[in-house]
């Protein structure tokens, strides 16, 4: 069967099925596809099943500081557009309750199924049926191949097409397991490489290099840290061990720091902080942690040695997990006697170690474990206004397949929210 839909949305995810919505409530005839089964799936796992939805703390005069891109400020207008209390207001609507729950973190109350279940009845509502809009879904469906080109005679005046909507000879043919179709629009929402069991493609990257596009290298980016077996043999045993630091990685003129907690896997590094600092990491360059931030750990160091006869562990584990503290005074001999005969040189070198703690990975858990995907489609060759090529009239990215990767705690949601907006509006627009 031969249709015709006023947009075409590849990728049934957060961004598109939020775009599918927008467009949709502005009149359009919008054919959402997707090859896996279920809808959104990223949203379902995603915060413990809460869904980590948006952040309330971007700072929308800046919310690029957020945010990571070789073109810095494009996400700025998007962003600026549809801000996260656009989406509380969305959730509030539909009755959703949430809270938050870590450094503006906000988290549905009962499950992230509530969060997909409003993105449906949004493609589905009053304000749908009364712009004259609809919104199809197929799936699973796979895209064999996307031609851009003249369409058959007759396609858009074809009773039977979904829309009498008259346009240009010109648009996509998309060819799916469902048959053909053509648009004028059609939507890239197809994501990153991040979580390949639930789907995850190079799909939107190879179409993107078909119609001319430039691809930022795409890597892992809130990624658990590894390291090779020997040099974390000393640390392998603290797995499943968290306390709060301060992580940073880069040099003194680009430095960048994170305050969170970390987590001692038996591979590596995780937690929050290490999640954080992993998007800014680059290969073979070390990360430096404080295990007691806040803490003068020499005159802590200093008084002890002053009052106290215990073993320098156990000194450390009034500050510190004390299976930390264990493991970090058997690297040296010399911080492995009672504290009040350790040599001020071999204290001064303990609280550097404990403040100052510099590692190099070996790499990261890869795109198994990256919650999300850095990198990806050029956003120097997209309009920041509406998502479109500016190199193919009629095609848009929106979500993760773009270079545009926020901060972990909500902030790529939100991403997802704003450039499905931008998008659809712009779509609704042009029909």
């Amino acid at each position: 069967m031969t249709q015709y839909f006023d947009a075409v949305i590849i990728g049934a995810g957060a961004a598109g099925l939020f775009c599918a919505g927008i467009a949709a409530q502005r009149g359009c005839s919008v054919l959402l596809i997707d090859h896996s089964e279920k809808v959104a799936e990223k949203i379902r796992i995603s915060g413990g099943g809460r869904a980590n939805f948006t952040n309330r703390d971007l700072d929308i005069r800046a919310p690029e500081k957020h945010f990571i891109s070789d073109n810095p400020r494009f996400c700025r207008s998007a962003l600026s557009r549809y801000t996260p209390q656009d989406f509380m207001a969305l959730m509030q609507k539909h009755g959703i309750a949430f809270h938050e729950k870590h450094k503006g973190q906000l988290f549905c109350d009962r499950s992230a199924e509530d969060l997909i279940a409003m993105l449906l009845r949004e493609c589905e509502s009053e304000a749908v049926k009364a712009a004259g809009g609809s919104v199809s879904r197929w799936q699973p469906c796979a895209v064999q191949e996307v031609y851009f080109g003249t369409a058959p005679e007759g396609i858009f005046e074809a009773e039977s097409a979904v829309s009498l909507h008259k346009i240009s000879a010109e648009c996509y043919q998309i060819d799916t397991d469902h048959g053909v179709v053509y648009s004028r629009n059609l939507v890239i929402a197809t994501g990153g490489l991040s979580i390949p069991k639930i789907g995850a493609t190079d799909f939107g990257y190879r179409l993107a290099k078909q119609f001319g596009h430039s691809i930022i290298e795409p890597r892992p980016a809130l990624v658990p840290l590894t390291f090779d077996d020997q040099s974390w043999q000393p640390f392998a045993q603290l797995a499943g061990l968290a306390l709060p630091v301060q992580i940073s990685t880069g040099d003194k003129k680009q430095r960048t720091s994170f305050d969170e907690d970390v987590l001692f896997t038996h591979r590596g590094l995780s937690g929050p902080s290490v999640l954080q600092i992993s998007s800014y990491w680059a290969s073979n360059t070390p990360i430096r942690m404080n295990l007691l931030p806040g803490t003068d750990i020499p005159a802590v160091l200093t008084r002890a040695k002053q009052s106290s006869r215990k073993l320098i562990a156990n000194e450390l584990a009034a500050h510190v997990p004390s299976r930390l503290a264990d493991a970090w005074a058997a690297q040296k001999p010399d911080w492995q006697r009672p504290i009040n005969e350790a040599s001020d040189k071999a204290l001064s070198q303990l609280a550097e170690a404990l403040s100052q703690w510099s590692l190099t990975p070996s790499g990261t858990e890869g795109y198994k474990k990256a919650e999300v995907t850095a990198g990806g489609v050029n956003t120097r060759e997209l309009s920041s206004q509406t998502m479109e090529s500016q190199k193919q009239p009629g095609l848009y990215f929106i979500g993760e397949v773009m270079d545009v990767t926020g901060w972990l705690g909500g902030y790529n949601f939100q991403w997802a929210w704003a450039s499905g907006y931008a998008c659809g509006m712009a779509v609704g627009k042009s029909v």
